[in-house]
């Protein structure tokens, strides 16, 4: 978004202040635009978990199955497995404001239809997971939107705070959203519940329907999807730093999720409670979740990330073998506020991660995957639970959990998450385009790139290494074919060859070097002998016998290859 905005909330629409506009704070809550937001989302946030409370307890009224219990939770977050690489393409390439305020409307008609249906007596098993299935896609659609939006609002320096402040929004309303859940279920009926919810999606779409952000000329035309998905996918495979996150948060989400599954079964089983009990119980959880936000801005400045994950594994740990021991309502209590704590501290922590690891151009789609490999494993891991409840009980499986997440802290030892902070993600130029020798159109290609190397016999060892984590850079960014050839004939010159489907695929590659990467490039260039740049050759592949509409397009080195 352009650093020219100004963030202010006129007397008709909201206006994106922008993700360079310094207003001299570190709170997130100094930009209008993330305010207004947040509120919104707290709202929605209340409405969403009260909604939670009355479609587990409805689903402990309709069957005393522990799967289907837990399905309930899997068919919320399923979704987000399902969809998440499409949200992230879509909200990476097309108006957020607008994916927003749709995924917002659509979940408000699949709410209305179930409360009408809630009301009608109408609700079985498999008609309340299809609802809330519906529900989970919306939440998938918006997500990445949302989630990538946070960068554009907001400076780089502000965005782990804003992070945690969203973590620690929804976290108010898990806190005391469930209580008023299970007093409204227990007064008022479940179908009230679903009513409530619905209310709840309004503010969020007035705050969207009146907000005008000024979004930045692309230059180059949006991506389709299919190629937008694949491009988001390479770039987290090759990202080293946005890989581990994945492994870890895929394992750390897993189990996880097993004690917020197995809650309805705690209350009714444990305690010999109604929808009060759960409403408590996932209250003390929500609370010790909001703790835990408030916790991640500290802890960051005094611990490194993978400490971070290593404290909020021993909390969900503690919190599962406590509440598997049944001692008490208290005892109980306090182990759900505990593992709150530590759920909130892990995801907050890979979200943060995921952010600071992602250039603005894909970040919607990393935030995506990462939501695919969390949420996904959340939804495989209530459903494992389940089984495991059948098989082992509740207080076994809330013991296994336990020791689950201990083998997630030995993990860390072997495979660590990193802090990226320091990272430079900032694109080196957004607007280079190299000049050619005739008229070359955006689908002109395939477009073949070499660059020419000269390089000391004793300084080949430095360049083959550095190669190496080079070649990573350009298929991360969309080459590929990409080669490192030695000239027979001149020892000292190297070739490295790589080719892209089209000339707006070259553009793009291009503009996706960041100045991070600049480092390496420079390193390169200090190993290349003599006192001009590598030779850069942008050629045109062509098939004799077919006649060219372009000519071979060979240009004399830029700064940017």
């Amino acid at each position: 978004m352009s650093s020219m905005r100004r963030d202010t909330i006129g007397s008709g629409a909201v206006t994106d202040g922008g993700a360079d506009n310094r207003s001299g704070s570190d709170s997130p809550f100094s930009f209008p635009v993330y305010r207004a937001i947040w509120i919104a989302s707290l709202t929605s946030n209340f409405g969403t978990l009260i909604q939670a409370i009355g479609a587990a307890w409805m689903m402990t009224s309709l069957t005393t199955s522990p799967m289907m219990v837990a399905l309930v939770q899997s068919t919320t977050t399923l979704p987000i497995m399902l969809l998440a690489l499409l949200a992230g393409a879509i909200a990476d390439n097309q108006n957020r404001r607008r994916v927003m305020i749709a995924a917002q409307i659509f979940m408000l008609v699949v709410s209305i239809t179930l409360v009408c249906f809630g009301f009608a007596g109408l609700l079985n098993p498999v008609l309340l997971l299809i609802f809330t299935f519906l529900i989970g896609c919306g939440v998938a659609i918006n997500a990445p939107s949302l989630s990538a939006s946070i960068g554009d609002i907001v400076p780089r320096s502000v965005v782990p705070a804003a992070v945690a402040m969203n973590s620690t929004g929804f976290n108010i309303a898990r806190s005391a959203g469930p209580a008023i859940g299970g007093l409204i279920v227990a007064t008022l009926g479940v179908a009230s519940a679903f009513l409530i919810n619905t209310v709840t999606y309004l503010p969020m779409i007035g705050i969207l329907l009146r907000w005008r952000p000024v979004y930045p000329e692309k230059g180059l035309p949006s991506e389709p999807l299919g190629a937008a998905i694949r491009a988001g996918l390479r770039y987290v495979a090759m990202s080293p730093h946005l890989r581990v996150v994945m492994i870890r948060a895929s394992f750390f989400g897993m189990f996880a999720s097993g004690v917020s599954a197995l809650m309805p079964l705690i209350a009714r089983q444990f305690l010999a409670g109604g929808p009060g009990t759960y409403g408590l119980l996932a209250a003390a959880f929500g609370i010790g979740a909001v703790a835990g936000g408030i916790l991640t801005a500290r802890l960051r400045d005094r611990l490194s990330a993978e400490h971070i994950v290593g404290v909020a594994s021993l909390a969900l740990a503690l919190g599962s073998v406590m509440t598997g021991l049944n001692i008490s309502l208290l005892v109980t209590l306090l182990a759900l506020a505990i593992g709150g704590a530590g759920w909130v501290l892990g995801l907050t922590t890979f979200n943060i991660l995921v952010q600071l690891a992602s250039p603005r151009w894909v970040v919607g789609r990393a935030l995506s995957c990462y939501q695919m490999c969390a949420f996904g494993a959340m939804a495989i891991g209530s459903w494992i639970t389940g089984a495991a409840a059948i098989q082992f009980g509740v207080a076994g499986t809330l013991w296994l959990l336990g020791v689950v997440q201990i083998a997630n802290l030995l993990i860390g030892w072997w495979l660590p998450v990193e802090n990226v902070g320091a990272l430079d993600l900032d694109p080196i130029d957004r607007s280079f385009e190299p000049e050619t020798a005739v008229p070359v159109s955006a689908l002109s290609g395939p477009v073949v790139i070499a660059v020419s190397y000269h390089i000391a016999p004793d300084d080949v060892p430095q360049f083959l290494a550095a190669m190496a984590d080079y070649r990573r850079i350009r298929r991360r960014d969309g080459a590929s074919g990409w080669t490192l050839l030695r000239d027979l004939q001149d020892a000292e010159r190297w070739i490295e060859r790589f080719h892209v489907p089209t000339w707006v695929d070259y553009l793009r590659h291009i503009r996706r070097r960041t100045r991070e990467d600049l480092v390496l490039v420079e390193k390169l260039h200090g190993l290349h002998m003599g006192s001009d740049r590598p030779r850069v050759d942008r050629m045109l592949e062509r098939q004799p016998g077919i006649p060219p509409f372009d000519a071979v397009v060979a240009a004399q080195p830029p700064n940017i290859v």
